[in-house]
């Protein structure tokens, strides 16, 4: 079955850094686009990045702009979110989406503080 496996998350400092995993199974991950996005506490979920199926392609959000960066890693079916200069509006539980594919996973929870 279908499977988005985040992982990577944890607490920092502010002005630190941390890097988030997305391993998929289930289904065709090199003909999937893949995004991630992040709900904070009391918030509505909120797109953070964007990757083409080929990895040619990136868009970000402006809050992250110039800090994450988003990867992928088609033979090893796994997706990247690299998160430097955290602060602690990055506060938030980060899922990866596959484009065509109507599955959300448990996420990664990412606490940025001092």
């Amino acid at each position: 079955q279908v499977q988005l496996v985040e992982s990577g998350g944890g607490l920092v400092q502010p002005g630190g850094s941390l890097r988030l995993s997305c391993v998929a199974s289930g289904f065709t991950f090199g003909g999937n686009h893949m995004n991630w996005y992040r709900r904070a506490p009391g918030e509505e979920r909120e797109w953070v990045a964007f990757i083409s199926s080929t990895g040619s392609t990136t868009n970000y959000a402006d809050s992250v702009k110039g800090r994450f960066t988003i990867s992928r890693d088609n033979a090893k079916n796994t997706a990247f979110l690299e998160m430097n200069n955290l602060k602690p509006d990055d506060t938030a539980v980060y899922y990866c989406k596959a484009s065509f594919v109507s599955y959300w996973g448990q996420g990664t929870q990412v606490t940025v503080s001092s």
